[in-house]
């Protein structure tokens, strides 16, 4: 929209003021009102997983129950439940956000379901849910860490809580030794990574597409902390079989846009042609093409044959758990 004109006093109208911002500039701010619905629909999704994981410890069927017995208690452990519950629906916007952002900037299909700038605004959106569900995650994790150390002194506790949450290298118990480091590198990478879009116009274009690439490794990071640290799937049944059968399409559609990239300057070509990629960077580029198809065929071979690093169920439950919360 045009800023308003004021009329001269001969009649005539002023010429607008130029507008000096790219035109192709999009506000923080703006986005963040677009994302009002898709964020109130992760929080919908949220509560109903809530809830669930909640029916599910109550009817004694909670896989976290199994793994940690010590937690079979909703009504005192329900910020550990709230925090499962962000992490889950983080896991789910993640997904999403990636695989818009791969199709959009992989092979361009002839026709789209929605205009291709619908399509870009709802990866926007889905990237700043997503940075704020993962944020939720770890907020009520470290929470349910303050109130379980009862036996601390209330700032110990706030120590605690926050060191062992924010702190890479501090947690030091069991899986959560290499489990929560790849869920904090997920953060801190993704809180940089999806605002960079929004200084592009400072920082270049070119660098800003460069640096953008690496928020698949965000993806791989949380998919990872999942299967590492998710009760949920911590055995080796049908979700996380799931869990594994949804990476298929995102590896698909990124082995599509590798092998053919919307960017002219992206493509493969020859090494070392005129005007081409140095050997070094083809070597790089085809590199990169061949673990993707590598990728591709080994979620397959897990899927297919049900070897998906999933531990077996105990016939007893585990005998050890962290010390007794004491009462405050």
């Amino acid at each position: 929209m045009l800023p308003e004109t004021t009329p001269e006093d001969d009649g005539t109208a002023a010429p607008p003021a130029r507008d000096r911002r790219p035109a192709d500039r999009v506000a923080l701010r703006a986005d963040l009102r677009a994302a009002l619905p898709d964020a109130s629909a992760a929080v919908v999704v949220t509560a109903l997983v809530f809830v669930l994981l909640w029916a599910r410890m109550e009817s004694g069927e909670s896989d976290t129950v199994a793994v940690m017995p010590f937690m079979d208690d909703p009504g005192t452990y329900w910020m550990y439940l709230l925090s499962q519950a962000f992490g889950w629906s983080g896991l789910l916007w993640a997904w999403g956000t990636v695989m818009l952002g791969l199709l959009l900037s992989g092979p361009r299909p002839a026709r789209l379901p929605v205009p291709r700038q619908t399509l870009e605004r709802w990866h926007r959106t889905t990237s700043l849910t997503t940075m704020a569900l993962m944020f939720a995650h770890a907020l009520m994790f470290a929470a349910e860490l303050v109130r379980y150390e009862a036996r601390l002194t209330w700032l110990e506790r706030l120590w605690a809580g926050f060191a062992d949450t924010f702190v890479p290298g501090w947690y030091d118990s069991g899986t959560g030794q290499v489990a929560i480091p790849l869920g904090q590198g997920a953060l801190y990478l993704a809180v940089p990574l999806g605002l960079l879009f929004y200084v592009r116009h400072r920082i270049g274009a070119g660098t800003w597409r460069r640096l953008h690439r690496f928020v698949i490794v965000v993806y791989v990071l949380s998919v990872w902390h999942t299967l590492l640290y998710g009760t949920n799937v911590w055995y080796g049944e049908w979700p996380r079989t799931v869990l594994w059968l949804l990476q298929l399409p995102v590896a698909a559609l990124l082995l599509a846009r590798l092998l053919r990239p919307a960017r002219r300057a992206e493509r493969l070509g020859g090494p070392g042609r005129r005007g081409g990629v140095s050997l070094p960077g083809w070597g790089v580029r085809a590199a990169g093409r061949v673990a993707a198809g590598a990728v591709v065929v080994g979620l397959v071979v897990v899927v297919v044959s049900g070897h998906d690093g999933g531990r077996e169920r105990p016939a007893e439950p585990p005998s050890t758990s962290p010390h007794a919360p004491e009462p405050e």
